[in-house]
């Protein structure tokens, strides 16, 4: 793309000028991340109040899952917050190879995260812990378990499902990039996926502990 079909992005006819332009999207996203905070907040909340009515079944259940593979997927999803940092650092100074470059590290990075995160679900599969008419759990309490497994799989899901969206975006993102719709006056939509990236890395650094590390003695 032309540095003047770039620039005719920095500043749309529904804007006052491009400060306005900006300060809107950033309004934007910030109102979306307040949205999704209280979406997590409500399943975190439901978590916290099953864990002080079944305290011990909850230490017991969360000793079955990997805490190796969960603080690998903790490593890669912070490196990836500092990859996207540098990727909208390239965008904003108009480095258009170092902002390619990594998006791309970001997206392998999450990518690896979610391939972590399928291994682990097809092992809690094959072990009889996804609730349900298959759930063949054998530790003490297994019904009262359930509600932990439950909530490990509606909070970690949906966190993988930000997780594909957030991916879908930087594709985009790197499509767009490649053709040379972003500079250093128009590069908005990389500032902004970055502040989504960052909030779903965010929400895993709450989950891990909550997840993870409760039957860590």
């Amino acid at each position: 793309m032309s540095n003047h079909a770039a620039a005719s992005l920095a500043h749309q006819h529904q804007f006052d000028d491009a400060e306005q332009q900006y300060e809107a999207s950033t309004l934007g996203m910030w109102v979306f991340i307040v949205n999704e905070v209280m979406f997590f907040g409500a399943m975190i909340c439901a978590y916290v109040v099953y864990r002080v009515v079944h305290p011990g079944v909850f230490e017991h259940a969360s000793q079955q899952l990997n805490i190796t593979l969960g603080l690998v997927n903790t490593t890669i999803l912070i490196t990836s917050s500092l990859t996207m940092a540098l990727a909208v650092h390239g965008a904003q100074q108009g480095k258009r190879g170092q902002m390619l470059g990594y998006l791309l590290l970001t997206m392998v990075l999450g990518a690896a995260f979610l391939g972590i995160k399928g291994f682990e679900y097809a092992h809690k599969y094959s072990e009889g812990l996804v609730p349900g008419l298959n759930f063949t759990y054998t530790g003490p309490h297994a019904d009262e378990s359930q509600l932990f497994f439950s909530l490990y799989f509606a909070l970690t899901g949906f966190h993988a499902l930000h997780m594909v969206i957030g991916l879908g975006i930087l594709g985009a993102l790197f499509a767009v990039g490649a053709r040379g719709m972003f500079s250093r006056d128009y590069h908005t939509p990389v500032e902004i996926s970055g502040l989504y990236w960052h909030f779903v890395d965010i929400v895993w650094i709450f989950l891990f502990p909550l997840l993870y590390l409760l039957g860590l003695h």
